[in-house]
């Protein structure tokens, strides 16, 4: 005879973390450490990039994977026959105390589903965060999460508790996100939430963090429409990062889905690239090419497509060229540009090798770049 026995704290944990891994709103990136790994010892121990760039390890859960929204993206979304829990304040605090008294986390990243309602939940999220605060005097690292609905009262005190926030964005517009769920209105609940958390964030003279995050390919947007959108957040709302998560088949049984999931994979990726090019190296928005659906290239990188519709810019003088000048080269990022304007202040750099060893980013920037005394300035030059 089977005996159905309640779950306890770690089978919760183990649960409820695995359905965290749909919430990348802190956890991804271009290089190896930013991609979808887990810490060795539970899956709620999650090697991340934090909003700044920063690298550490948060005790990262959902309050409950129960959710009465039907996001059609989403595996935990109301209709879908799933084993739902919920870990209760104590267990939560518990827990993660344990680990962070241990030296093992950083600090706390903490969701949910929405049980019964959004302003029912934060109150939970709150609660939670309001005990580790006031009762335990943790004063290091949380990241809350915003809900969709959440009221103006709900999100400032969410954002006077934590050091960062973020409500996921979803979609770029009302058409798309209309066919994904019919419980959230997108300016109500999503569009005017952030942008008062973003005055909220900004008040706090802790300054805290705010994030957010597209899910990719969900709802038939492309490329253009998700850039446009990040340009935007970052420049008039003033967010701190912005992720992408890829729409995934769950439930790839054939071909075609498996192979829809890695393109998502990689229209992820030309995001996060695309993403830095905009926070790190000065392009803006309407300067990335697409393809006539508004697609960027799967098979290259939006800085070198570019570079390629761009011949009248190359080469770059290697030694005389400004900084962004010489990010617009590919093959060249913001440590190699900084180094090579450390050397030549030294010596005239002559040649590819004296940038380093060579391997395929500095043979690939050789292409674009020019090393004699004297070059032309171009017409026009990135200065910021």
């Amino acid at each position: 005879m089977l005996v159905n026995s309640k779950p306890d704290t770690f089978e919760k944990l183990q649960l409820l973390s695995r359905d965290s891994q749909y919430d990348l709103a802190c956890a991804c990136g271009t290089d190896k450490f930013g991609h979808r790994t887990r810490g060795g010892q539970g899956k709620w121990i999650y090697p991340i990039t934090l909003p700044d760039g920063g690298r550490s390890v948060l005790f990262k859960t959902l309050i409950s994977n129960a959710c009465s929204s039907d996001c059609k993206y989403c595996p935990l979304n109301k209709n879908n026959d799933v084993r739902r829990c919920t870990l209760t304040n104590e267990e939560i605090v518990n827990s993660f105390l344990d680990y962070y008294n241990r030296g093992e986390v950083f600090g706390l990243f903490l969701s949910s589903g929405i049980i019964g309602t959004a302003e029912a939940t934060m109150d939970k999220l709150i609660t939670c965060t309001e005990i580790l605060r006031k009762k335990h005097q943790f004063k290091g690292y949380i990241h809350l999460k915003i809900l969709p609905g959440s009221s103006p009262a709900a999100i400032a005190k969410a954002v006077s508790l934590a050091t960062a926030v973020s409500l996921n964005i979803e979609t770029p517009g009302k058409e798309f996100l209309s066919k994904l769920s019919t419980k959230k209105d997108f300016l109500k609940d999503i569009v005017e939430p952030i942008k008062l958390i973003s005055s909220l964030a900004k008040q706090n003279r802790r300054r805290v963090k705010q994030t957010t995050q597209f899910i990719v390919g969900a709802a038939g947007e492309n490329d253009r429409q998700i850039v446009d959108y990040t340009s935007a957040l970052y420049n008039r709302m003033g967010l701190n990062r912005v992720y992408f998560s890829a729409y995934q088949h769950i439930h790839a049984e054939n071909q075609q889905s498996a192979n829809q999931n890695q393109e998502g994979f990689i229209r992820e990726h030309r995001l996060y690239q695309v993403d830095f090019l905009l926070r790190k190296y000065g392009f803006k928005q309407t300067e990335f090419i697409y393809d006539n659906s508004g697609r960027l290239s799967i098979e290259k990188d939006p800085k070198e497509i570019w570079a390629q519709n761009h011949p009248e810019f190359f080469p770059v003088n290697i030694n005389t060229a400004n900084k962004y000048n010489l990010l617009r080269v590919p093959g060249l990022g913001p440590n190699t540009v900084e180094m090579i304007i450390n050397k030549r202040n030294v010596a005239k750099i002559s040649s590819i090798d004296d940038i380093g060893s060579m391997n395929k980013r500095t043979l690939k920037a050789a292409k674009y770049l020019d090393f004699g005394a004297q070059q032309k300035n171009k017409v026009f030059l990135f200065n910021f």
